[in-house]
């Protein structure tokens, strides 16, 4: 487990285990909802099961929770691939996404992303991040027309 001092608040980086993947799907949903205003809700009522049942266990996860053991946030990665990142609405700018990215970098080997190119905001962050583009897909992985930037790590190119 990792810890993180931020000023009074201390907030861990830690394993996840099956039992969290409820809490871990209302925080994917919840930021979804805030971030990809491109996916309709019908996409989205259709990934959740997906996510919640079959992507939560192909990836290493690590949750960022908080004195309470709350999760505000969670990090998954497969293969060195950040194949997902989210940060509860309420808590981003507090530099979560950066920690976790961070230990993902650090802990789990990770040094490629996918990001959709509708996403500005998750685009400046890995480029704000030390990522750079490589290429581009027009079609998602299951198929669908929300384009998708590939990056990565510059240290790592």
């Amino acid at each position: 487990m990792s810890t993180y001092n931020q000023g009074e608040r201390v907030s861990r980086i830690s394993e996840v285990t099956e039992h969290d993947f409820d809490e871990l799907i209302n925080v994917w949903e919840a930021s979804v909802r805030a971030t990809h205003d491109f996916l309709p809700a019908a996409d989205i009522d259709w990934l959740r099961p997906k996510i919640r049942n079959e992507y939560f266990g192909m990836v290493n996860l690590r949750a960022y929770r908080d004195e309470a053991d709350k999760i505000l946030g969670f990090v998954g990665v497969a293969g060195g691939n950040v194949e997902m990142l989210f940060i509860a609405p309420a808590t981003r700018g507090q530099g979560i996404g950066k920690q976790l990215l961070q230990h993902a970098i650090e802990h789990l080997g990770a040094t490629t992303v996918d990001v959709n190119e509708q996403n500005p905001q998750a685009v400046g962050f890995y480029l704000h991040e030390g990522f750079e583009t490589t290429g581009r897909s027009e079609l998602d992985g299951q198929g669908k027309p929300y384009p998708l930037l590939h990056m990565k790590l510059k240290s790592a190119a």
